[in-house]
């Protein structure tokens, strides 16, 4: 079943003063792009990147986007998560009352995801271990 063509999928990452910190972010929404490409996808920041949340809300309703899942793209419930996002939340949905904004949990909450990480690491040690000490390969 293909999603509403007035749905969208937003990306929520932290945001930082190197543009390309974002890179792995930019990443996703190719591989998202390339693997469902009937689906709307955009990358939003908290800070120090643009577009920030709220602009990327305002420019996916004035485009007639009637449905955004946010998903944020951090790894713990940590401060950002708590306490901006529903205050940001808030804020867009009084600005946009007739837009349904769901948010989901942080992608760390995945077990999958963590359980990939922890394989990842394993594997990244497991391939030192087997080099010369003092290298870095």
């Amino acid at each position: 079943m293909s999603p509403p063509l007035d749905a969208a999928l937003l990306l929520f990452a932290h945001g930082a003063r190197d543009p390309s910190w974002a890179e792995p972010f930019r990443r996703i929404v190719r591989r998202l792009n390339e693997q469902q490409p009937g689906i709307r996808v955009e990358l939003a920041y908290l800070e120090s990147m643009k577009p920030t949340l709220e602009s990327a809300v305002t420019g996916l309703a004035a485009e007639g986007v009637r449905q955004i899942t946010v998903v944020p793209l951090f790894l713990a419930q940590g401060g950002h998560l708590k306490q901006d996002l529903p205050r940001l939340l808030e804020a867009i949905r009084s600005e946009h009352p007739s837009l349904r904004i769901d948010a989901t949990s942080a992608i760390g909450d995945s077990e999958d995801l963590t359980n990939a990480i922890a394989d990842w690491a394993l594997v990244q040690h497991a391939s030192r271990a087997r080099s010369k000490p003092g290298s870095d390969t």
